[in-house]
């Protein structure tokens, strides 16, 4: 080990004992039975902390570091940097979702891997689930009326009744042999019941703002992902794609005779939201058979992507599938595509809806995006072709997210999808990925209401009413984030002409990029083209 991996390490350990639930996450034992300390004094003393590190790796000069180390170095300082502008902008005081959600996913993450015998799942959960008052108290001390915005209080509510969902009936059937579980899921969903009523009262008296602002929000483009562009730039080149694949999708729905596309995205809908699930596995193997027929990316051997209904938990504020990788310091290969299901207690209405925004023209790019080639594959792969630790740690939405939006796209170029209304449903969700550029850097520099995000979502891409609030929501609480996928697709795009044109093969292209890490783009590059 050289000094640069052990420098790595040493953060690396840092960064498990500050977050516990990430270090399950990423299969790292040790860290099984504890939770997150984010009173104000540890959030002060994690900021001296971080500051120090940068400063470290910052000094480091190139002479002394391999290509490799360079590329880790950088991707330590763009990660520190990113984090600092969300501290300095108050988001421990603003956030309340950040204070259960280690609690909650960190006992869901021991049960969904099940890397470890049953009885020592059992205790670590109990652990964390004895610890969860006093992270609740802690958001109770820290949070800011000045500061939190009712907006994303309201979000933290109906999180926080998902969550008690979750932990009075479904997690005790994790272990039924185990009471203890069962016990202390109760007593901890008292307090989460409790936290709630507290949630609701305090969003009464919250009069902050969520928008993060047009500074902080180019910062994070610039300074933590190194685009080379901040808001407004970003927002024009949405914008620019969007006015594109609005007249190329109009043009195609014509050649098909439709009247109005939208109309045909909610038409065919399935019955029921177990059909939902059952025909987004259906199209998750079809994908995988098509990757493997067409030689389009290397399969890690014992990969699998189970295809299931999204926790409990989640189901009120997520309102699109999503994806939890594989733990990659793990041994399996293992990944889960959780189909967005509706909250206990959904109304026959908001039932239809949630049906309509998963309709049968979206579910095949969809179960791509997810899995084959999308963010499965990628983060599988990943875990086994990847030599560098820290780039299994610190990622970038920007290439996670444009991978799978890019894989989308492959797919379509390489006839994946047949079927012309499954083509329209290709264009309609990477449209979907501009409108979130355009929708995203909106909200955050002001030019857009949340109301405003919700109707255009609605009125130019036929989401349902339901579907479109819950993502001009969650635009709200991730800024930066809604806006990587095309970001991301379009350049991972030229990257590929490039390569091509040097003479490199295709699927030798998408093994050497996934297997980069989930590195900020300029990064990724640079190692794509270095070995090359």
């Amino acid at each position: 080990m050289t000094d640069f991996d052990r420098l790595v390490a040493a953060l690396l350990d840092e960064e498990c004992a500050a977050d516990p639930p990430r270090a399950t996450r990423l299969g790292i034992p040790g860290h099984d039975a504890d939770l997150p300390d984010l009173s104000a004094r540890a959030v002060a003393e994690g900021r001296r902390r971080e500051e120090d590190w940068a400063a470290r790796f910052a000094a480091l000069a190139e002479p002394a570091l391999s290509a490799e180390e360079q590329v880790d170095r950088d991707l330590i300082g763009m990660t520190l940097r990113g984090r600092a502008i969300l501290r300095n902008w108050g988001d421990w005081q603003r956030n309340a979702e950040c204070y259960l959600d280690p609690a909650v996913d960190g006992v869901f993450s021991l049960f969904l891997h099940r890397s470890a015998p049953e009885a020592e799942l059992v205790s670590s959960a109990v652990a964390r689930l004895r610890r969860l008052p006093d992270l609740l108290a802690q958001a109770r001390a820290n949070l800011d009326p000045d500061l939190a915005a009712p907006l994303l209080v309201g979000r933290a509510v109906e999180h926080a009744l998902g969550a008690v969902t979750y932990l009075r009936e479904s997690l005790p059937a994790e272990a039924p042999d185990f009471p203890e579980l069962a016990a202390a899921a109760a007593s901890a969903a008292d307090h989460v019941a409790k936290h709630a009523s507290w949630l609701r009262d305090f969003r009464g008296r919250a009069r902050g703002c969520w928008k993060l602002g047009e500074q902080s929000y180019s910062a994070l483009l610039t300074e933590a992902e190194g685009l080379g562009y901040g808001a407004a730039e970003l927002a024009r080149r949405g914008q620019a794609a969007y006015d594109e694949l609005s007249v190329r999708l109009r043009d195609r729905a014509r050649e098909l005779d439709s009247d109005d596309w939208r109309v045909r995205l909610a038409a065919d809908a399935p019955p029921t939201l177990e059909a939902m699930r059952a025909e987004y596995a259906e199209w998750t193997a079809r994908a995988r058979a098509f990757c493997v027929q067409r030689g389009l990316v290397t399969l890690p051997d014992g990969e699998r992507c189970v295809v299931t209904s999204a926790p409990p938990y989640s189901r009120a504020v997520i309102a699109v599938a999503f994806y939890v990788q594989p733990p990659p310091f793990g041994r399996g290969r293992v990944g889960f595509f959780f189909v967005p299901f509706t909250p206990a207690g959904a109304s026959p209405e908001q039932v239809r809806q949630r049906l309509a925004s998963n309709s049968r023209m979206t579910i095949p790019t969809t179960a791509v995006h997810e899995a084959y080639p999308g963010h499965h594959w990628h983060l599988a792969w990943l875990g086994s072709a990847c030599t560098r630790p820290i780039r299994q740690v610190f990622s970038s939405a920007y290439l996670v997210e444009g991978w799978a939006l890019y894989a989308e796209q492959l797919l379509a170029d390489e006839g994946f999808f047949t079927d012309p209304v499954a083509q329209i449903g290709q264009l309609a969700a990477r449209l979907f990925r501009a409108a979130r550029v355009v929708v995203d850097a909106a909200l955050h520099t002001g030019e857009m209401t949340v109301e405003q995000a919700a109707g255009f979502l609605t009125d130019e891409l036929g989401l349902s009413a339901e579907t479109a609030r819950a993502e001009a929501v969650r635009y709200c609480a991730l800024p930066t984030q809604a806006a990587s996928y095309l970001t991301g697709a379009i350049e991972i795009g030229r990257m590929r002409e490039e390569w091509m044109a040097r003479g490199g093969g295709l699927r030798e292209f998408h093994d050497r990029l996934a297997g980069s890490g989930m590195l900020p783009l300029g990064l990724a590059e640079r190692v794509v083209f270095a070995a090359s």
